[in-house]
């Protein structure tokens, strides 16, 4: 079973909400990715997902493509990202990992060579952005020859069609994306995301991750009642944005203490 699959059957059996932070790949410098991909999954993290930079973040607001702009300052690259992924292998064979990125640089490597990279180096994932499932042609076959789930962006406008699409052809979870915007929105309507994924739980069966706009404890909470996962990105990119220039293991401590926040903040809501 995909190491997705298994962690979210094992939390929902035990009544969790799965914990999937974001991290740029090379943000702040290359050195530092695997060190915080360990510190995130010391500090709570469920599942990993790790951006690939890309020069048109197309779906990003301002801070995650500043953080890409720094990764390819130092031209972070596919290669790179797989070789963080199987340094990361060594010590952690359970943890999740999700890659999200855009087609390009896939398509610039060729679909079935990355299929197979990425499962050589450890992924057990891929939400390529700008990839809807009716195109995914060999694409889509690809990744399943390699056994990686094909993970897709729903949002409140997709259409019963496409999220019909995306039943069929997506695998381990679904992105609920909770508002409309860019990453790093702050408009959070909970009744509003109560609705829809409710919507969404009778056209899919898959477990339902809502990201965009969980930035704290309060938005996490509202978020850990309503969906099998919670997926934060902007508001720990800012923090290392704020720190890019400091050592390590000062990143660590500030995405250390954002994360017991989220952390408590879901453990009370499923227990509740």
């Amino acid at each position: 079973m995909n190491r997705i699959d298994a962690t979210l059957a094992a939390l929902k059996e035990q009544g969790k909400t799965a914990l999937i932070p974001y991290i740029t790949a090379g943000d702040p410098h290359p050195d530092m990715t695997v060190s915080l991909m360990h510190s995130l999954v010391e500090q709570g993290a469920d599942m990993l997902e790790l951006g690939v930079p890309f020069s048109d973040p197309m779906a990003d607001g301002p801070v995650i493509q500043k953080a890409v702009e720094r990764a390819l300052a130092y031209h972070v690259s596919m290669k790179d990202v797989f070789r963080y992924v199987t340094e990361f292998r060594k010590t952690d064979a359970k943890t999740p990992i999700i890659l999200m990125g855009y087609l390009n640089p896939i398509e610039a490597m060729g679909v079935e060579t990355f299929a197979k990279h990425a499962k050589e180096a450890g992924v057990d994932g891929v939400l390529t952005v700008d990839m809807p499932p009716e195109e995914t042609n060999g694409y889509l076959s690809a990744l399943q020859d390699e056994t990686l789930n094909r993970i897709f962006l729903v949002s409140p406008t997709t259409p019963d069609g496409r999220l019909k699409a995306v039943n069929d052809m997506g695998s381990g979870f679904v992105y609920y994306v909770s508002l409309k915007g860019v990453t790093g929105s702050k408009a959070l309507d909970a009744s509003d995301v109560a609705q829809h994924v409710g919507h969404l739980r009778q056209k899919t069966a898959m477990p339902v991750a809502i990201g965009f706009g969980i930035r704290d404890g309060d938005t996490a909470y509202q978020m850990a009642k309503l969906g099998d996962a919670i997926i934060v990105g902007s508001a720990l990119v800012s923090l290392v944005e704020q720190n890019a220039d400091q050592q390590l293991s000062v990143i660590e401590q500030v995405l250390s203490d954002k994360m017991r926040e989220f952390k408590q903040a879901i453990n009370k809501a499923d227990s509740e």
